[in-house]
């Protein structure tokens, strides 16, 4: 029997209505909410279920909000009594935090303060140094590597891989006059689609260190413990467990590409024949599907009914 390996999505997951059938249904999703309220006290229920769009998904309360629906996900599994242990855990960017919140590496109000403190720093960035990232269908890593590395000379700019998602899938960040010089290479290069997303901050790039700093100092300021279950890193797509390997993950992942694809393989390697996605949407089982479609995938989010 193979193994289970439990997934986290990041920030673009969330949507206005996310977690309201569970907090209708089960009194541990109502009481994940109410403790997100109270710690960081601003309504972020109302927030997660009746918007507005624009204030939900601003990255100060986007990143809190699929924390929070996650990790009321994850305790009505318990609840319920469909939770396995899982042999991994990984979580997409910021779904990282709720991956560890599950490892028992990070608690629940520890991991409200990091991500809500991570939003604020990246909004303050994405002030401080704009840019902007553009997702890219249709053309391998290797190229859109080769397309940053031109975009950079050309430009003198900043110009990196954000996401390495799944095969023929990435998203790419840097400065903007950088950026559009990719995006029409990209195109140029034979792309199916390039689409510059809707946000201001170059996330997984160097344009993140002007916070680095500040955010490495919030992070050596929480009390983060060796991990119970493995985490799979989304800096090196490696396993670990220790305490301080965590902190300079969460460290590294702010500047460095999310290496999705080589961590999903880096599962399948250590023998996962099945993925939990938990929380919001259903995006990290779409790439599984196209990284090995062999994988069983399931999701546990929006819906109040659980199975196994």
């Amino acid at each position: 029997m193979g193994q289970v390996a439990y997934l986290f999505p990041g920030q673009g997951s969330q949507h206005v209505g996310m977690g309201q059938a569970l907090y209708q249904t089960y009194p541990e999703a109502r009481a994940i909410f109410a403790q997100a309220d109270d710690v960081l006290e601003i309504p972020l229920t109302r927030f997660c279920f009746e918007g507005p769009d624009n204030v939900l998904t601003d990255t100060i309360n986007a990143q809190p909000a699929i924390l929070t629906m996650s990790v009321a996900a994850l305790e009505v599994m318990k609840a319920q009594g469909v939770y396995q242990t899982p042999a991994f855990v990984a979580g997409h960017s910021m779904g990282e935090f709720s991956a560890l919140v599950a490892a028992g590496s990070l608690s629940f109000t520890d991991a409200l303060h990091l991500v809500r403190e991570r939003g604020r720093l990246m909004k303050l960035a994405g002030e401080q140094s704009p840019g902007g990232m553009a997702a890219v269908i249709g053309l391998d890593v290797e190229s859109l590597a080769t397309i940053c590395d031109e975009a950079r000379r050309e430009t003198g700019g900043v110009m990196q891989i954000a996401n390495d998602n799944c095969p023929g899938q990435t998203v790419i960040s840097g400065e903007k006059e950088a950026l559009t010089t990719a995006m029409e290479k990209a195109k140029a290069t034979g792309a199916r689609k390039v689409v510059q997303l809707a946000i201001s901050i170059a996330s997984h790039s160097p344009l993140m260190a002007v916070i680095a700093d500040e955010f490495a100092a919030a992070i050596d300021a929480a009390p983060i413990s060796d991990a119970a279950i493995t985490l799979v890193a989304n800096a090196s797509a490696t396993p670990i467990t220790r305490a301080d390997a965590i902190r300079a993950e969460l460290k590294a992942q702010l500047t460095s590409p999310v290496r999705w694809t080589d961590s999903m393989r880096m599962l399948i390697g250590q023998g996962v024949t099945r993925v939990v996605e938990i929380g919001p949407k259903d995006v990290l089982t779409g790439l599984m599907k196209r990284i090995d479609r062999k994988v069983e995938r399931v999701n546990v989010g929006d819906t109040a009914i659980l199975s196994d």
